[in-house]
Parts: structure tokens; C-alpha cells; sequence
């Protein structure tokens, strides 16, 4: 009798369970997707169906398969699956998991394939746990992570795995997935339906899936149009992981650097769309004001520090104004990296030779400076009518000069002309450093 309710319980369960578990594919074949490493020669299919499965990690944004993924490859190796939640396994857990998984091998032969999905939340003595069993074989690593494995899971441990990196779904497969989730629902998708279910999963299935279903529950006539789509996603906030959010700022820096204000605009916006923190915008603004604008224009550090304090004193939403105007600033403006490669030529030579100031160059308002040689020989510039004197101001032998090389874009090069003017040397004294 109580197998009886069991079998009921889990028809039931099956029959409501979303979308997306419903759909989930019992073999590679009906996998959508990363065909780079399951199509018909993708190397981990080939590794599955030798039986030969390595320890690995499946590195990839969310929805694209990984968890399937890995079920998939452990039944295909003939590999007896076991999975522990990263969440809520301790090391207790681990342990009695690494033994039976010992006990097993030695018992009946069979290697079990030990699944972790979002890996990267163990902690380093569950992670430094798993690391005399992989190693001697005693299982088959499996783990999952949307972080960057290189950040997140400890060396050691990605030493004796291989990594594979999972990619969001193209639109092909994004399409194929709406036409099997349409029928599963008993509903027809028309195009531009199909087209905004796309459009937004951006590379998720669980994401497009969970969509078409909400979507299929409001359809009149067993239709899905572009309206029950929106209507269906109107909550939902493009998702960040802290992998992301690197990724994201750099491609929004990449983008103002690279001069090209639309790719700006759009990286500002899906970082504030993430829910991104306004204050670390207007920092990174601030920062390549100088970086990568700099002498070109000097009045963007300006702008960005506007930025920066009209985020403080408005907030968001309306700070999204204050920093795109800065972002278009900043992509709009002369580009120079000069202040970058100075700094960073000026710091070698400070590593590679600190050395005193030079006694002329000393501070000489205390009794006894001059006894010392302190300020003796300094010539002040404001005594010449040019307001400038022929001076040395570094040490003999620093090296690595000149640290700074004028650029010639922007603003920058007029600065440097009218420098050049008001200094111009002596005869026989220091050359001019050289213009890029």
C-alpha cells in the first residue's frame, strides 16, 4: 500500500513540477546546446562513453545546463551518481560520502560520480577534504559553479580537475527550447512571442522555460504573443553573479576607453539593471577619468567627481541621469594613457633604486639645515623671469627617464607645446622627453 502512495506522490510531483524539470533531457542527445563539448566528437562525450570520465568542473552562467550535464555524463560513463549540496553538506557529510564511495569501488568495482553543485560555496576544508579522494581515484569529481573557478575553488583542487567551460545558449537553441516547451504546455508561440522569450533569457533556458510557462497560464485563445511574455518576466531583474560583475565592469571600462559610447551605455545599464551599486560606478568613472582620459582632458576627472558626489547626494534612480552623462563624457572624450604609463615608469624606478633626496633639494627651515647642506644650491624659480630655472630635481642615476611621454591627442598636446615653450633649456642642458 505504501508503495502505492509513493508511486501516486511522485506522478503528482512529476505532473506539477516546472517547466524546465519537466523538459529536463534523459540523454545527450536531447541536450540544447554545448555542442562543443557533447556534440557528436565533443570531448566529454567521447570521455563519458569510454567510460573514462575525469574529475572535472562545468564552469557556466546559470540555465545552461550544468546540472543536467553532469547527471548525463556520470549515467553515460556507467558512473554510480551521488550529489551533495554545497549548501547544506558539511564535512560530516563529505565524509561518510568519500567512504561509501570507497566502500563501493572496493565491493562491486563501480566508480561513484560525486556531483557538487555551486562548488564554489564549500569552504576550504570541505574543498581540501575531497582532495586524497580524487586523487587516488577513489571518485569521480563532478562540480558545477557559475563563478570563475580560478577565484573560487582552491588550487589544489583545480589542479586534479579539468575545467570546461559552458556557454549561454544561442538563439537557435533558445528557439528549439521555446518549440518543445510550447508543446509540452499545449500552447502555440507566435513569433514575436518567440522572439521576446529569446530576446530575454539571454542565454538561460531555466530563465526562458519559467517564462513560456507563466506566459502559456496567461494566453487567451492557446496563444503566446509578445504581451503574455512581458507581462510573464515583468518582475524578474537581470541576475549578477560576482563573476558577472567583474565581467560587466570590464566591459563597460573597455568600452568608454575604447571611444564607442552605445557599448558604454549599454554595459552602465545592465549593471544598474543588476542591481549594481551606483557608488562603485561612480568610483571606476572616477578612476578612469585619469587612467584612460587624463591629459587628453583634463576636465573629465572633473566631470566623473561631479558624478561621484551627485551620487552621494541624489541616490538612485535618478543618479542613473548623473552617471551616463558622465559615462558619455568619458567615451566622447580624447583618450591618453599617459598619466598611467608615467606613474607606473616612475614606480619601477623607485623600486628599483630608492634613493635620498638630493641636499639641495632638502628642507631647509630648521637651524643647522645650511651646516648640513641642506637647501644649498636650490634656485628658486620665481627669481627668474620666466618662472623657470634649469634645475636638477632627481637624484643621479635614477633610472627608466624620461618617465613621462607626451601623448599627442586631445588637450595634451597643446599642454605640452605650451610646457615646452615656457621651459626651453639651456643650451647643452637636458633633452626634451619625446612626443609618441
Amino acid at each position: 500500500m505504501s508503495s502505492l502512495f509513493d508511486e501516486a506522490a511522485e506522478r503528482r510531483r512529476t505532473e506539477r513540477a516546472p517547466l524546465a524539470e519537466r523538459l529536463r533531457p534523459t540523454t545527450l542527445d536531447e541536450v540544447v546546446g554545448q555542442d562543443h563539448l557533447i556534440g557528436p566528437t565533443g570531448p566529454l562525450r567521447t570521455l563519458a562513453r569510454a567510460g573514462r570520465l575525469p574529475s572535472l568542473i562545468l564552469w557556466g552562467p546559470a540555465g545552461t545546463g550544468k546540472t543536467t550535464l553532469a547527471r548525463l555524463l556520470a549515467a553515460t560513463a556507467g558512473d554510480e551518481l551521488v550529489g551533495l549540496s554545497a549548501v547544506s553538506s558539511g564535512v560530516r557529510e563529505v565524509r561518510d560520502e568519500l567512504e561509501q564511495a570507497r566502500r563501493r569501488l572496493g565491493e562491486s568495482g563501480r566508480v561513484t560520480a560525486l556531483f557538487i553543485d555551486e562548488i564554489h560555496r564549500f569552504n576550504r576544508a570541505q574543498q581540501d577534504l575531497l582532495l586524497p579522494a580524487v586523487e587516488r581515484g577513489d571518485v569521480v569529481l563532478l562540480g558545477a559553479t557559475t563563478e570563475n573557478p580560478y577565484f573560487e575553488v582552491n588550487a589544489p583542487l583545480l589542479s586534479r580537475c579539468s575545467l570546461w567551460r559552458l556557454r549561454p545558449l544561442d538563439d537557435g537553441a533558445l528557439a528549439t527550447l521555446v518549440a518543445r516547451g510550447a508543446r509540452a504546455c499545449g500552447v502555440r508561440v507566435d513569433p514575436e512571442g518567440a522572439s521576446e522569450l529569446v530576446g530575454f533569457a539571454s542565454g538561460d533556458a531555466r530563465a526562458l522555460l519559467t517564462a513560456l510557462e507563466a506566459a502559456a497560464a496567461l494566453a487567451r485563445d492557446g496563444v503566446v504573443g509578445a504581451e503574455q511574455v512581458r507581462q510573464a518576466r515583468d518582475q524578474r531583474l537581470v541576475r549578477q553573479s560576482r563573476d558577472t560583475h567583474y565581467d560587466q565592469i570590464s566591459a563597460l571600462i573597455k568600452s568608454i576607453r575604447g571611444s564607442d559610447p552605445d557599448a558604454a551605455l549599454y554595459w552602465l545599464a545592465t549593471m544598474l539593471e543588476s542591481g549594481e551599486s551606483a557608488r562603485f560606478v561612480a568610483r571606476r568613472l572616477v578612476i578612469l577619468a585619469s587612467e584612460d582620459v587624463g591629459l587628453a582632458d583634463s576636465s573629465a576627472l572633473v566631470v566623473a567627481e561631479a558624478a561621484a558626489r551627485a551620487v552621494e547626494l541624489v541616490g538612485l534612480p535618478e543618479a542613473r541621469l548623473t552617471l551616463a552623462h558622465a559615462t558619455l563624457v568619458l567615451a566622447l572624450a580624447p583618450k591618453s594613457n599617459t598619466v598611467t604609463r608615467a606613474l607606473g615608469a616612475a614606480s619601477a624606478a623607485v623600486r628599483a633604486r630608492g634613493l635620498d633626496v638630493p641636499d639641495h633639494l632638502r628642507s631647509s627651515g630648521f637651524a643647522g639645515a645650511a651646516t648640513e647642506g641642506f637647501g644649498v644650491g636650490y634656485r628658486y624659480p620665481h627669481d627668474d623671469p620666466r618662472g623657470w630655472v634649469d634645475q636638477e630635481y632627481l637624484p643621479d642615476g635614477v633610472p627608466g627617464r624620461p618617465f613621462f611621454v607626451p601623448g599627442g591627442h586631445g588637450d595634451e598636446v597643446a599642454a605640452v607645446e605650451c610646457w615646452r615653450r615656457r621651459v626651453a633649456p639651456d643650451p647643452g642642458s637636458r633633452e626634451d622627453p619625446p612626443v609618441e
